[in-house]
Protein backbone atom coordinates (compact mmCIF):
# COMPACT_ATOMS: atom_id res chain seq x y z
CA UNK A 1 0.00 0.00 0.00
CA UNK A 2 2.78 2.44 0.95
CA UNK A 3 4.24 2.27 -2.54
CA UNK A 4 0.95 3.47 -4.07
CA UNK A 5 0.17 6.36 -1.74
CA UNK A 6 0.92 9.79 -3.26
CA UNK A 7 2.22 8.30 -6.52
CA UNK A 8 1.30 10.23 -9.66
CA UNK A 9 -0.32 7.76 -12.05
CA UNK A 10 -1.23 8.72 -15.61
CA UNK A 11 -3.83 6.50 -17.31
CA UNK A 12 -4.93 6.46 -20.94
CA UNK A 13 -8.20 4.88 -22.01
CA UNK A 14 -9.55 6.03 -18.66
CA UNK A 15 -13.11 6.96 -19.61
CA UNK A 16 -14.43 3.42 -19.09
CA UNK A 17 -13.51 -0.20 -18.49
CA UNK A 18 -10.08 -1.12 -17.16
CA UNK A 19 -8.75 2.45 -17.18
CA UNK A 20 -11.69 3.78 -15.18
CA UNK A 21 -11.63 0.90 -12.70
CA UNK A 22 -7.89 1.34 -12.17
CA UNK A 23 -8.23 5.08 -11.61
CA UNK A 24 -10.91 4.52 -8.99
CA UNK A 25 -8.96 1.80 -7.16
CA UNK A 26 -5.64 3.65 -7.13
CA UNK A 27 -7.21 6.93 -6.00
CA UNK A 28 -8.93 5.10 -3.13
CA UNK A 29 -5.49 3.99 -2.03
CA UNK A 30 -3.93 7.44 -2.07
CA UNK A 31 -2.57 7.81 -5.61
CA UNK A 32 -2.89 11.06 -7.55
CA UNK A 33 -4.49 9.89 -10.78
CA UNK A 34 -4.54 11.76 -14.08
CA UNK A 35 -7.09 10.40 -16.54
CA UNK A 36 -6.91 10.71 -20.30
CA UNK A 37 -9.23 9.71 -23.15
CA UNK A 38 -11.12 11.31 -26.01
CA UNK A 39 -14.52 11.36 -24.26
CA UNK A 40 -14.09 14.29 -21.90
CA UNK A 41 -17.68 14.12 -20.66
CA UNK A 42 -16.99 10.63 -19.32
CA UNK A 43 -13.66 11.71 -17.83
CA UNK A 44 -15.32 14.63 -16.09
CA UNK A 45 -17.88 12.33 -14.48
CA UNK A 46 -15.29 9.80 -13.28
CA UNK A 47 -13.04 12.52 -11.88
CA UNK A 48 -16.04 14.12 -10.21
CA UNK A 49 -16.93 10.83 -8.52
CA UNK A 50 -13.35 10.38 -7.31
CA UNK A 51 -13.20 13.90 -5.89
CA UNK A 52 -16.60 13.49 -4.22
CA UNK A 53 -15.09 10.55 -2.32
CA UNK A 54 -12.32 12.80 -1.04
CA UNK A 55 -9.59 11.62 -3.39
CA UNK A 56 -7.40 13.40 -5.95
CA UNK A 57 -7.86 13.24 -9.71
CA UNK A 58 -7.37 15.35 -12.82
CA UNK A 59 -8.25 14.77 -16.46
CA UNK A 60 -7.30 15.94 -19.92
CA UNK A 61 -8.48 14.96 -23.39
CA UNK A 62 -5.94 12.89 -25.30
CA UNK A 63 -5.78 11.01 -28.58
CA UNK A 64 -3.05 8.43 -28.01
CA UNK A 65 -2.39 8.10 -31.74
CA UNK A 66 -1.22 11.73 -31.78
CA UNK A 67 2.34 12.08 -30.45
CA UNK A 68 2.05 15.75 -29.50
CA UNK A 69 -1.29 15.14 -27.82
CA UNK A 70 0.23 12.43 -25.62
CA UNK A 71 3.23 14.60 -24.79
CA UNK A 72 0.93 17.44 -23.73
CA UNK A 73 -1.12 15.06 -21.61
CA UNK A 74 1.84 13.62 -19.73
CA UNK A 75 3.42 17.05 -19.25
CA UNK A 76 0.07 18.25 -17.90
CA UNK A 77 0.43 15.64 -15.15
CA UNK A 78 4.03 16.63 -14.46
CA UNK A 79 3.16 20.33 -14.30
CA UNK A 80 0.30 19.60 -11.90
CA UNK A 81 2.18 17.30 -9.51
CA UNK A 82 5.87 17.87 -10.22
CA UNK A 83 6.61 14.31 -11.33
CA UNK A 84 5.16 11.28 -13.10
CA UNK A 85 5.61 7.97 -11.29
CA UNK A 86 3.52 5.61 -13.41
CA UNK A 87 2.26 5.73 -16.99
CA UNK A 88 -0.46 3.17 -17.70
CA UNK A 89 -0.63 2.87 -21.50
CA UNK A 90 -4.04 1.28 -21.49
CA UNK A 91 -5.97 2.70 -24.47
CA UNK A 92 -6.78 0.16 -27.15
CA UNK A 93 -9.22 -0.81 -29.89
CA UNK A 94 -10.28 -4.19 -31.25
CA UNK A 95 -12.30 -4.12 -34.51
CA UNK A 96 -11.92 -7.83 -35.28
CA UNK A 97 -12.43 -9.21 -38.79
CA UNK A 98 -11.02 -11.83 -41.14
CA UNK A 99 -8.09 -10.68 -43.22
CA UNK A 100 -9.96 -11.40 -46.44
CA UNK A 101 -12.57 -8.84 -45.41
CA UNK A 102 -9.85 -6.30 -46.21
CA UNK A 103 -10.91 -3.78 -43.60
CA UNK A 104 -7.62 -1.97 -44.07
CA UNK A 105 -8.75 1.25 -42.38
CA UNK A 106 -9.53 -0.75 -39.23
CA UNK A 107 -6.07 -2.34 -39.44
CA UNK A 108 -4.56 1.15 -39.52
CA UNK A 109 -6.63 2.21 -36.52
CA UNK A 110 -5.41 -0.75 -34.46
CA UNK A 111 -1.80 -0.07 -35.41
CA UNK A 112 -2.13 3.63 -34.58
CA UNK A 113 -3.86 3.19 -31.24
CA UNK A 114 -2.52 -0.11 -29.94
CA UNK A 115 1.12 0.24 -31.04
CA UNK A 116 1.80 3.90 -31.69
CA UNK A 117 -0.25 4.84 -28.64
CA UNK A 118 2.09 2.85 -26.41
CA UNK A 119 5.19 4.19 -28.15
CA UNK A 120 3.90 7.75 -27.82
CA UNK A 121 3.42 7.24 -24.09
CA UNK A 122 6.95 5.91 -23.74
CA UNK A 123 8.42 8.73 -25.85
CA UNK A 124 6.71 11.36 -23.73
CA UNK A 125 7.33 9.76 -20.35
CA UNK A 126 10.80 8.26 -20.62
CA UNK A 127 12.76 11.54 -20.47
CA UNK A 128 10.74 12.61 -17.41
CA UNK A 129 11.33 9.33 -15.59
CA UNK A 130 15.02 9.28 -16.45
CA UNK A 131 15.44 12.84 -15.16
CA UNK A 132 13.67 12.09 -11.89
CA UNK A 133 15.59 8.85 -11.38
CA UNK A 134 12.84 6.28 -11.83
CA UNK A 135 9.33 5.45 -12.84
CA UNK A 136 7.05 2.68 -14.02
CA UNK A 137 5.45 1.92 -17.38
CA UNK A 138 2.45 -0.41 -17.42
CA UNK A 139 1.25 -1.47 -20.86
CA UNK A 140 -2.00 -3.26 -21.59
CA UNK A 141 -1.54 -6.19 -23.95
CA UNK A 142 -3.96 -9.13 -23.97
CA UNK A 143 -4.05 -12.89 -24.13
CA UNK A 144 -3.94 -11.96 -27.82
CA UNK A 145 -0.22 -11.32 -27.24
CA UNK A 146 0.12 -15.06 -26.58
CA UNK A 147 -2.53 -16.63 -28.81
CA UNK A 148 -3.73 -16.01 -32.37
CA UNK A 149 -7.25 -16.79 -33.53
CA UNK A 150 -9.25 -16.28 -36.72
CA UNK A 151 -10.57 -12.72 -37.14
CA UNK A 152 -7.88 -11.50 -34.69
CA UNK A 153 -4.70 -11.61 -36.78
CA UNK A 154 -4.06 -7.85 -36.87
CA UNK A 155 -5.24 -7.27 -33.31
CA UNK A 156 -2.98 -10.07 -32.08
CA UNK A 157 -0.09 -8.62 -34.07
CA UNK A 158 -0.52 -5.27 -32.33
CA UNK A 159 -0.54 -6.94 -28.93
CA UNK A 160 2.51 -9.05 -29.77
CA UNK A 161 4.16 -5.72 -30.59
CA UNK A 162 3.21 -4.32 -27.19
CA UNK A 163 4.78 -7.39 -25.59
CA UNK A 164 8.00 -6.90 -27.59
CA UNK A 165 8.18 -3.16 -26.90
CA UNK A 166 7.61 -3.73 -23.20
CA UNK A 167 10.30 -6.37 -22.87
CA UNK A 168 12.76 -4.31 -24.88
CA UNK A 169 12.15 -1.32 -22.62
CA UNK A 170 12.58 -3.52 -19.55
CA UNK A 171 15.93 -4.79 -20.78
CA UNK A 172 17.18 -1.29 -21.54
CA UNK A 173 16.10 0.17 -18.19
CA UNK A 174 18.07 0.16 -14.95
CA UNK A 175 15.77 2.15 -12.70
CA UNK A 176 12.46 2.16 -14.60
CA UNK A 177 10.03 -0.68 -14.01
CA UNK A 178 8.02 -2.17 -16.88
CA UNK A 179 4.90 -4.29 -16.51
CA UNK A 180 2.83 -5.95 -19.21
CA UNK A 181 -0.78 -6.67 -18.26
CA UNK A 182 -2.41 -9.35 -20.43
CA UNK A 183 -6.14 -9.63 -19.68
CA UNK A 184 -8.24 -12.54 -20.81
CA UNK A 185 -11.84 -11.88 -21.75
CA UNK A 186 -13.12 -8.82 -19.86
CA UNK A 187 -16.58 -7.28 -19.95
CA UNK A 188 -15.71 -3.81 -21.31
CA UNK A 189 -16.50 -1.59 -24.30
CA UNK A 190 -13.51 -3.07 -26.16
CA UNK A 191 -14.83 -4.52 -29.39
CA UNK A 192 -17.78 -2.14 -29.61
CA UNK A 193 -16.22 -0.90 -32.85
CA UNK A 194 -16.43 -4.30 -34.57
CA UNK A 195 -18.22 -3.98 -37.91
CA UNK A 196 -17.97 -7.64 -38.92
CA UNK A 197 -21.06 -9.57 -37.79
CA UNK A 198 -19.34 -12.95 -37.41
CA UNK A 199 -16.68 -11.37 -35.20
CA UNK A 200 -19.34 -9.69 -33.07
CA UNK A 201 -20.98 -13.08 -32.51
CA UNK A 202 -17.63 -14.67 -31.66
CA UNK A 203 -16.85 -12.02 -29.05
CA UNK A 204 -20.35 -12.23 -27.58
CA UNK A 205 -19.89 -15.97 -27.12
CA UNK A 206 -16.51 -15.49 -25.43
CA UNK A 207 -17.98 -12.92 -23.05
CA UNK A 208 -20.37 -15.45 -21.59
CA UNK A 209 -17.38 -16.13 -19.33
CA UNK A 210 -15.70 -12.81 -18.61
CA UNK A 211 -13.84 -10.91 -15.93
CA UNK A 212 -14.85 -7.51 -14.62
CA UNK A 213 -12.55 -4.53 -15.11
CA UNK A 214 -11.94 -4.51 -11.35
CA UNK A 215 -9.99 -7.78 -11.66
CA UNK A 216 -7.48 -6.13 -13.98
CA UNK A 217 -7.34 -3.00 -11.85
CA UNK A 218 -6.27 -5.15 -8.90
CA UNK A 219 -3.46 -6.63 -11.01
CA UNK A 220 -2.24 -3.13 -11.89
CA UNK A 221 -2.43 -2.15 -8.23
CA UNK A 222 -0.36 -5.20 -7.28
CA UNK A 223 2.40 -4.33 -9.76
CA UNK A 224 2.60 -0.71 -8.60
CA UNK A 225 2.52 -1.60 -4.90
CA UNK A 226 5.72 -3.65 -4.99
CA UNK A 227 8.94 -2.18 -3.53
CA UNK A 228 11.02 -0.13 -5.95
CA UNK A 229 13.53 -2.96 -6.42
CA UNK A 230 10.81 -5.42 -7.49
CA UNK A 231 9.71 -5.30 -11.12
CA UNK A 232 6.64 -7.39 -11.95
CA UNK A 233 7.22 -7.88 -15.67
CA UNK A 234 4.09 -9.66 -16.84
CA UNK A 235 0.69 -10.60 -15.47
CA UNK A 236 -1.84 -12.74 -17.36
CA UNK A 237 -5.33 -12.66 -15.86
CA UNK A 238 -8.03 -15.00 -17.19
CA UNK A 239 -11.47 -16.06 -16.01
CA UNK A 240 -11.05 -19.34 -14.13
CA UNK A 241 -13.51 -21.13 -16.40
CA UNK A 242 -12.12 -19.78 -19.66
CA UNK A 243 -9.89 -21.65 -22.09
CA UNK A 244 -8.89 -18.36 -23.75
Amino acid sequence: MLNVDKKVVVITGASSGIGEATARLLSQNGANVVLGARRTERLEKVVGDIRDQGHTAEFKAVDVANREDVKAFIHFAKDRYGRVDVIFNNAGVMPLSRLDALKVEEWDTMINVNIRGVLNGIAAGLPIMEAQGGGHFINTASIAAHWVGPTAAVYCATKYAVWAISDGLRQESKNIRVTLISPGVVETELGSDITDNASKDFLQELRKTALTSDAIARAVFYAIAQPADVDVNEIIVRPTASAF
